[in-house]
């Protein structure tokens, strides 16, 4: 293909496409582990981003008007955890003549999302309320359907259609047969009374059934909604209040043995030098005791950050409601970060806006407090950027840090929530002072996943076959039955 046709692809695709795995995989998932099939998807993706020149969309390359109307846009997520990505067809109208920057903007939002998030699967979302016949534009939908099918692989976990006019039956058939046999059952049509089966109230408006009360508005460009940094002590609220004096103390005391440990780890760090980046990674990490490293990490540009996706709770049952990331600075200059969070309420951060010297690690504990438990739609933002090193690091020195960094010099990385039944994690966790190991990592699921597709074709191919002898078994014996009365009828005539 590359031979043929490389004129047509953006050569900063074929780059990441040598260099990163996970997209290879992704491609390779949504086709099956059929190899042809994924080279021609690749083909047929490549040509289209440059078509579309998607590696270079941006707010500024497409007409403000189309971000104002709010049709298309990311917001909340549902009952697994998924981004919702939001089409709200009333404010969509047939135009020729706009289709294309249209087009644009529904790639923009998916390159938008698969750059910062790393290519998380999304839920789609068409809310049909109050539409219609004017609002029915096929070429529009066949193209946010091909995005998902045949350029973004292993991008769409569901579509749910809220409210469809009876007028739109005929050709949402036609939209099915756009999709395939795989995705059709990622279909599912909904109302007021059941759309809440996929997503929570609280990321529904109040036309759904839900209790959000988020208005589009633009600009800014609307995001995960982060909420303003944590404190140190977790967000001021009455809970606190209640909350018993052992806790707090308990709280207090590791947060104490934590800084000693860090302490101690950054004196040792002085006496060594002329050591490779990776070896300060390995011998400066800064853990707990029984501490155990994480087998998944992020590796950015200024932090590692580990782990790499996931922070795993416990459920109110299995009670673990600590989890432990740790950063380490891969730059010659001292980091500033800062800890966001969809769910302020909930959580604790220690520390949740500090700096990480050069070459050293730092543990962060992030802990449930009150009665709250884990959700799968909460999410973790880390910010960082390098600080000159003349620079403070005190709070009044970090306040105004970031009020003037640049946004183009923040590296951002998020985590999602995972909430977990057994007591054997697959992520850090912390529960008295104790860490386990990671039980499973994606490359893991990965290869059981081949094995059960395999196991699974082998078990057709079994059924084909029993199925075959048994038509033979039923033609042989009709066979049988017809030569046997045959028979009787020939013996009979001469009997006559």
């Amino acid at each position: 293909y590359f031979l043929d046709k490389s004129d047509k692809y953006d050569s900063r695709d074929v780059e990441r496409l040598q260099q990163d795995d996970k997209w290879v995989e992704n491609y390779l998932i949504w086709r099956h582990d059929v190899v042809d099939d994924t080279l021609k998807m690749i083909d047929e993706s490549f040509q289209w981003r440059k078509e579309y020149t998607v590696n270079d969309l941006s707010e500024s390359v497409l007409p403000k008007w189309l971000f104002e109307i709010g049709a298309l846009f990311l917001h909340g997520y549902d009952k697994e955890g998924y981004k919702l990505f939001w089409f709200k067809v009333k404010h969509h109208t047939r135009d020729p003549k706009q289709q294309l920057d249209k087009k644009k903007l529904v790639a923009f939002w998916l390159e938008h999302y698969a750059k910062r998030d790393h290519g998380k699967p999304l839920t789609v979302v068409f809310d049909m309320a109050e539409t219609g016949i004017s609002h029915i534009d096929l070429d529009f939908v066949r193209f946010i359907v091909n995005c998902f099918t045949d350029y973004y692989p292993n991008f769409l976990t569901k579509i749910v259609i809220f409210e469809m006019p009876w007028i739109m039956n005929a050709a949402f058939k036609i939209v099915k047969g756009w999709l395939g046999p795989d995705a059709i059952s990622m279909l599912k049509f909904t109302n007021k009374s059941d759309v809440q089966e996929y997503i929570s109230g609280e990321y529904l408006p109040p036309h759904m059934g839900g209790t959000d009360s988020f208005k589009y508005s633009y600009p800014p460009l609307v995001d995960d909604d982060f909420q303003t940094p944590l404190c140190e002590n977790g967000p001021i609220t009455s809970e606190d209040e209640h909350e018993s004096k052992e806790e707090v103390d308990a709280d207090t005391k590791e947060a104490g043995e934590l800084n000693e440990a860090q302490n101690l780890n950054q004196k040792k760090m002085n006496s060594i030098e002329q050591i490779t980046k990776s070896e300060e990674t390995d011998k400066t990490e800064v853990k707990p005791k029984n501490a155990k490293k994480a087998l998944t990490t992020f590796k950015g540009p200024l932090l590692h950050i580990s782990p790499a996706e996931e922070l795993y709770f416990g459920s109110k049952e299995t009670g673990e409601k600590k989890c432990l990331i740790v950063l380490t600075n891969v730059t010659k200059n001292v980091v500033a970060f800062k800890v966001r969070t969809t769910a302020p309420e909930k959580y604790r951060v220690k520390p949740s806006n500090s700096s990480c010297e050069p070459g050293t690690s730092l543990d962060i504990i992030v802990s449930l407090h009150g009665g709250f438990a884990a959700s799968l739609q909460d999410r973790f933002l880390i910010m960082a950027a390098e600080m000159d090193q003349s620079s403070g690091a005190g709070v009044p020195e970090l306040t105004q840090f970031w009020k003037e960094v640049p946004r183009t010099k923040v590296m951002e990385h998020r985590l999602r929530c995972h909430v977990i039944e057994s007591s054997k994690p697959s992520s850090l966790t912390l529960k008295d002072n104790a860490f386990s190991i990671p039980a499973k990592t994606n490359e893991d699921l990965h290869i059981q996943l081949t094995h059960l597709l395999q196991i699974n074709r082998r078990l057709e191919e079994q059924m084909n076959r029993c199925l075959w002898f048994q038509q033979l078994s039923v033609v042989l014996s009709l066979l049988s039955v017809t030569v046997a009365a045959f028979c009787f009828y020939l013996a009979y005539a001469q009997r006559s």
